[in-house]
């Protein structure tokens, strides 16, 4: 690889290790639109998943605390049921177009979100309604690499506090792309060129993420819902763009 492309893997690195210290998820969609310049899929995505867990697990200390396993479970049983069936939807299913289907309604949810300002926080459906939406989370992860989408939503339209929402998608988002790292170990996708690029990689997104996880600990909840409705916002556009590409 030349010197402009590592550059730029270790760039990609950085961005998308700042987003996740800042918000517990977002490392795909942050640096894939910087890594799809130099690198192919069968490499991107296994970085995408081994800097995604790394980040993950450098900041999970830090909100611990806020972590509720009977709240997080059903986010966790349904997304581990719906990868599966994700996958086997994926030879049915246009994975191009479902991308662009998800980046429009990424833009026009979060859009409008924004704009509306102050929303009643919505209880209803009880933790039915949250294993739903982590299975249909983990369809969108296992037809396009897009699981935690839905389950973020989810925890802004519920009105969770800051580390209480934080808790839920970092948690949901640590379990299934482990699960997808550990199955891709097994089918020998991480092999020595990724393993050579994870050594590029990972200075970035361990220092992203440490100045991500500080700039964290300085918001309000409020402030908190816009940066990731904002992400979300360019996270739809980025993956419209590199559907594209």
């Amino acid at each position: 690889m030349t010197t402009t492309a590592l550059a730029l893997v270790l760039l990609g690195a950085f961005a998308g290790g700042l987003v996740n210290g800042l918000t517990g998820f977002g490392t795909g969609m942050t640096a894939l639109p910087i890594w799809v310049n130099v690198l192919p899929p069968v490499l991107a995505s296994p970085l995408t998943i081994a800097c995604s867990v790394a980040g993950q697990l450098q900041t999970l200390p830090a909100i611990r605390h806020a972590i509720d396993f009977r709240r997080l479970a059903p986010f966790v049983l349904g997304g581990v049921l719906g990868v599966p069936m994700g996958v086997a939807l994926l030879p049915h299913v246009d994975a191009h177009a479902f991308r662009l289907f998800v980046g429009g309604v990424l833009i026009v949810t979060c859009a409008l979100l924004l704009l509306k300002g102050r929303r009643v926080p919505w209880h209803g459906g009880g933790r039915g309604a949250d294993a739903a939406i982590g299975f249909a989370g983990g369809i969108f992860g296992g037809l396009a690499g897009l699981s935690g989408i839905l389950p973020t939503l989810w925890a802004e339209f519920r009105g969770w506090e800051k580390d209480e929402r934080r808790a839920v998608f970092q948690g949901y988002n640590l379990s299934i792309l482990a699960l997808a790292l550990v199955t891709q170990a097994g089918a020998g996708i991480l092999d020595a060129r990724v393993g050579f690029l994870l050594l590029v990689a990972l200075p970035g997104t361990v220092a992203g993420a440490w100045i991500g996880r500080r700039i964290y600990a300085r918001l309000d909840t409020g402030r908190f819902a816009r940066i990731v409705l904002g992400i979300l916002l360019a996270g739809g556009a980025g993956i419209i763009v590199t559907s594209l590409h």
